[in-house]
């Protein structure tokens, strides 16, 4: 009988210690990891801040930024000197463009930045010019001397008198600034801004995508929606540097649109606590709606 008992204790322990190997690494694994708690807020030009409400943070390995630069390697911008050349337009116009590093050929700077020697030099900004102050002839403005028909019969005249009435628009435009003015009206059939600008939108669009991609694929540790009063938490993670972000949507409170990229770190059994602000967003600056596109 006294052996019985034995054997019955020494299964019991062996039960026990099996049961107690078993929850060990769970118990360990608990007391190694850590926690994140942090509270959004987000305040509006002149006003008092907001909280973050119902909005999802992300807990990455990996910054944003680092991961929008790997997103652009495989979806690099477009190369402004190669759209520039597949333009139907003249050689010296590109070299402008080029040279400006600008395809705009519109708007109040552009027509400022024109010097005289580029709307004399380049034939689609003289043409435009030309048209623009056409009902200005006569009344101060140069009158062309040279005839077609000189340019056969006598060359050198033709010439001369073309170099002349050139020198006196050039005058003329540098004495009166302001004939540039709406000149560009006569440019918008010629001016690829749009077309340059739809394909820096698609690059664009495409890198937000890559990255998005790529954060969820290769980098998401965790990923948590904000309580109403903006507070939100992760839970388990192991020790080690991560970053707080938001992926495909931003903070706004008024004219203010803000996301973050944040970097914690996380200690064993320790909770890290984040207060995310305008301060310390990725992206503190007042925005239009639109700029997001």
């Amino acid at each position: 009988m006294m052996l019985m008992k034995t054997k019955s204790c020494i299964c019991a322990m062996a039960l026990f210690a099996g049961s107690a190997a078993m929850l060990l690494p769970a118990c360990l694994a608990a007391q190694s990891a850590g926690n994140i708690e942090f509270t959004a807020r987000v305040a509006p030009t002149g006003g008092q801040p907001e909280p973050v409400r119902q909005l999802t943070f992300y807990l990455l390995r990996k910054s944003l930024e680092d991961i929008r630069a790997e997103a652009l390697r495989q979806a690099p911008a477009p190369d402004m000197d190669k759209f520039i050349e597949t333009l139907g337009v003249s050689s010296d116009l590109k070299d402008w463009m080029k040279k400006h590093h600008s395809v705009q050929l519109s708007g109040e700077d552009f027509v400022k930045s024109l010097t005289p020697d580029d709307i004399l030099n380049i034939s689609e900004f003289f043409k435009a010019y030309m048209a623009h102050n056409e009902a200005y002839r006569g009344a101060g403005f140069p009158e062309p001397k040279f005839k077609k028909k000189d340019l056969e019969s006598n060359p050198e005249k033709y010439k001369d008198q073309k170099e002349a009435y050139e020198a006196a628009v050039r005058k003329y435009i540098a004495a009166a600034p302001d004939s540039k003015k709406g000149m560009d009206l006569e440019l918008v059939d010629l001016n690829p801004a749009a077309k340059w600008e739809s394909m820096e939108r698609k690059q664009r669009q495409a890198v937000e995508a890559g990255a998005f991609r790529l954060a969820e694929e290769r980098y998401l540790v965790s990923h948590t929606d904000t309580d109403l009063d903006g507070h939100g938490s992760f839970a388990a993670i192991a020790p080690g540097n991560y970053w707080i972000g938001m992926l495909g949507t931003e903070a706004i409170s008024g004219d203010v649109h803000l996301n973050w990229d944040y970097p914690v770190t996380v200690r064993r059994g320790e909770t890290a606590r984040v207060e995310l602000s305008n301060l310390n967003a990725a992206r503190p600056s007042i925005e239009a709606q639109n700029s997001i596109n």
